[in-house]
């Protein structure tokens, strides 16, 4: 007994078989230069200008920009703006980049750290004041009052309410 899922499954598996045997020949055309390019017959790409010049990768030469150059010249690539090319590849720029955001991070950490002395110094400089332990003991001695007089405010409704249930 076949499940209707499976008579789905069988008809799909013979249609493709069908489509691919259907496909593989082309059809009668006036034009027979078809070349069959990942399971489609097509007609060849004509370009009017053939490319002159092959590169290495197969990927042409990036033309810096000013800031491109700037960032190049900054990352010790070259020593002066003028002896940098007119063209260059992508792979010396990505590497240029990485090199000026590495000295950009290290200049954002001189003054993050210089930022967490200043604040040690400080910091020392109020405790040999004995800043930090007056307000400690100021704040202890606020909560100890709150607490007590809660703490009395509690008796009284407990008294109370002891005093209305007898």
């Amino acid at each position: 007994m076949w499940s209707l899922r499976g008579l789905r499954l069988e008809a799909g598996h013979y249609f493709r078989l069908y489509e691919r045997n259907a496909s593989s020949t082309p059809r009668l055309t006036r034009n027979t230069d078809l070349k069959m390019i990942s399971g489609f017959w097509t007609k060849p790409q004509e370009s009017p200008k053939a490319p002159t010049q092959s590169y290495r990768h197969g990927v042409p030469p990036h033309k810096p920009t000013d800031l491109e150059k700037k960032i190049l010249l900054w990352s010790g690539r070259f020593k002066k703006e003028e002896e940098s090319p007119e063209t260059i590849r992508f792979e010396m720029l990505g590497a240029a980049k990485n090199k000026f955001w590495v000295k950009v991070s290290y200049l954002m950490r001189a003054p993050d750290s210089g930022s967490l002395f200043y604040m040690v110094i400080e910091g020392k400089k109020a405790v040999k004041r004995r800043v930090f332990t007056s307000l400690n003991l100021e704040r202890k001695a606020c909560l100890r009052e709150e607490a007590a007089m809660k703490a009395k405010t509690d008796e009284k409704y407990l008294c109370r309410l002891w005093e209305s249930q007898e």
